[in-house]
């Protein structure tokens, strides 16, 4: 993330002219780095993937890959769409390949998602615990949507990302998009509260 006060990377220079110097054709906006993008973007790209169904153990590799393809692909950036929808769209890819692969397999319980009673920890951590199971109950729910309902869904109700930005990085009209948030919203909840209920986690 660019220190306070330094320009945006997007953003033109204001510097003047020099005196007496031609304006000449107009300087096109500035790239960011790969290393910009990273330091602004890494939190949000590890979220990304792992909802996007990739196993805990392997959302860090899995975003490094991720980072690499941006890497080599900043250049191609336009700068048409949000930098968070295109990183998104490049972690969908990513994600899609992972889930793809013979190797993964889904498991029940894994490190990030054992569920344990409220009395194996102080109450102090009780609250905390009840949001990480909810979480990770959450993000086996999201499993059950199709990559382009689960782009919407996770864009729009995780990230805050504005519908007509989600449907143009989406490719798709604006009435379609948010059928895809409504049908995605339907299997997420039904799938969300069954989880929900054969775990035995409090709301």
């Amino acid at each position: 993330m660019s220190p306070p006060g330094a320009p945006h990377p997007l953003a033109p220079s204001s510097a003047p002219a020099a005196q007496g110097a031609s304006l000449g054709p107009a300087v096109l906006p500035t790239r960011p780095t790969a290393q910009a993008v990273f330091a602004e973007h890494a939190a949000f790209v590890l979220r990304s993937v792992r909802r996007l169904g990739v196993r805990p153990a392997d959302v860090e590799d899995v975003a490094q890959e991720v980072f690499v393809i941006v890497h080599r692909k900043l250049d191609s950036f336009s700068g048409t769409s949000s930098m968070r929808t295109w990183l998104f769209g490049i972690a969908l890819r990513v994600a899609s390949d992972y889930r793809r692969k013979a190797y993964v397999r889904r498991e029940q319980l894994d490190d990030d998602r054992v569920l344990r009673p409220e009395s194996a920890v102080p109450p102090d951590q009780a609250e905390a615990l009840r949001r990480k199971e909810l979480r990770a109950l959450l993000d086996r729910a999201v499993d059950v949507l199709d990559d382009n309902r689960r782009a919407v869904f996770v864009l729009y109700e995780l990230e805050s990302v504005p519908m007509a930005e989600i449907a143009q990085s989406q490719g798709c009209a604006l009435f379609t998009a948010y059928g895809r948030l409504r049908e995605a919203r339907a299997q997420v909840r039904a799938r969300f509260e069954a989880l929900q209920k054969s775990s035995k986690v409090r709301p």
